[in-house]
C-alpha cells in the first residue's frame, strides 16, 4: 500500500483573476514549505429532535471552513509570492538588481489557489479563494529564518492527478537568522536579544446563505501591526520613549548583499513601558510589545522591500 511522505509532497501557488477560481494549468509555482496545516473542516450538529426514545437521531454536518498556517523559509525569491498574497502587488524599480515595494492598506487583496500534492497516494488537494490572513517573523540570533502565514479559504477539491504537471520553479535561495539585523532611525538598535512582528489583514468571511457549505467571500477587514523586541536593560533611551508615548520607526531586516535583502518597516511603532525585573545575578531585560500605527505623512503603516533578480511574478 502506498504511503504518502513529507519529504516527495509538493505545494503549488497560482493566483486567481476571479475569486474562487483556479487559474489553468500553466500559472502556478512550486513553492518550498516547511509545513501546512492548511485544510477543511467540516463538523457534525448533533440532533434535537426527541420523541424517537433514547438513542438519538443521526447527527447532520455542519458548514464547510478551510483555514490554517504554513511555515515556509525565508528566501530571495519566493517569499516575493506570499508578500503579494498579504500586501497585494509591489511597485517595483530598478533595471537589476529590482527593488519590490510592498505597502500596506489596501482596499482590495489578491486570492489564490493552492494545491498540496501527495504523489504516492495518489492525492492532490486543492484549495481555492485563498487569501493571506497573517505574516509572522521571528528574529534571533541564530537559527533557520522561517515565516508562518495565517490562510483562509473558500473550498476545497480533492484530484488524482496535479492541476499543473510542470509549474515554474524559482531558485531557492535562503536568507540566515544571522543575516539579521534591528535598526530605529537607520541606526542599529543596541542590545536586541530578541524580536518579532505579526502583520494581520484581519479577514472576514462573508458566510452567506448557499446550498454548497461554502462561504461566499473572504473580505479585508482593519490592518494590525504588533510584535515584541526583547532587550538586554543597559539605558533608558528607550524606556523614556515609551513612558512618554512618543512613536518611533522600526525596521528588521536580513541583508545578504546590498543586491539581496528583505526590509521590513513599520513606519510608525508605539512602546508600552515594560516591567524591568531581576531574578537573578545575571543581565537584565526588558521586553516591549510594541504596537504599529498609520504614518499620516506616507498613508500608510507597513513598507516590506525586497531587493532582488527577478522583475516580477506572474
Amino acid at each position: 500500500m502506498a504511503r504518502a511522505y513529507g519529504w516527495n509532497s509538493r505545494l503549488l501557488l497560482g493566483f486567481e483573476s476571479q475569486y474562487g477560481q483556479s487559474p489553468a494549468s500553466g500559472d502556478y509555482y512550486q513553492i518550498p514549505f516547511v509545513s501546512s496545516s492548511l485544510d477543511s473542516e467540516q463538523g457534525l450538529i448533533e440532533s434535537s429532535v426527541l420523541g424517537q426514545g433514547r438513542d438519538p437521531s443521526a447527527p447532520f454536518q455542519d458548514v464547510i471552513n478551510v483555514d490554517g498556517d504554513i511555515l515556509v523559509p525565508m528566501d530571495l525569491r519566493n517569499i516575493g509570492l506570499w508578500l503579494q498574497a498579504l500586501l497585494g502587488d509591489s511597485t517595483t524599480s530598478g533595471t537589476g538588481p529590482y527593488t519590490h515595494e510592498f505597502t500596506s492598506g489596501k482596499t482590495t487583496l489578491p486570492s489564490m489557489t493552492l494545491e498540496m500534492g501527495l504523489p504516492e497516494v495518489p492525492e492532490y488537494l486543492r484549495f481555492s479563494g485563498v487569501r493571506a490572513n497573517t505574516l509572522a517573523l521571528n528574529f534571533q540570533r541564530s537559527g533557520e529564518a522561517q515565516a508562518t502565514l495565517g490562510l483562509m479559504g473558500q473550498s476545497e477539491t480533492v484530484a488524482a492527478t496535479s492541476i499543473d504537471s510542470a509549474p515554474a520553479e524559482l531558485i531557492y535561495s535562503r536568507f540566515s537568522q544571522f543575516q539579521g539585523s534591528v535598526t530605529r532611525g537607520g541606526q542599529p538598535l543596541a542590545d536586541v536579544t530578541s524580536a518579532s512582528i505579526t502583520y494581520s489583514n484581519n479577514l472576514e468571511r462573508i458566510e452567506t446563505i448557499r446550498d454548497d457549505g461554502k462561504i461566499e467571500a473572504i473580505d479585508p477587514g482593519m490592518g494590525s501591526l504588533t510584535g515584541s523586541i526583547s532587550v538586554r536593560y543597559g539605558n533608558s533611551e528607550l524606556m523614556e520613549l515609551a513612558r512618554s508615548g512618543t512613536p518611533i520607526d522600526l525596521e528588521l531586516a536580513y541583508t545578504i548583499d546590498a543586491d539581496k535583502q528583505l526590509r521590513i518597516t513599520a513606519h510608525e511603532v508605539y512602546l508600552p513601558k515594560p516591567k524591568r525585573s531581576i531574578s537573578g545575578p545575571g543581565g537584565i531585560e526588558a521586553s516591549y510589545d510594541f504596537q504599529g500605527a498609520r504614518d499620516q505623512t506616507l498613508e500608510r503603516m507597513l513598507t516590506i522591500t525586497l531587493v532582488n533578480d527577478l522583475e516580477g511574478w506572474a
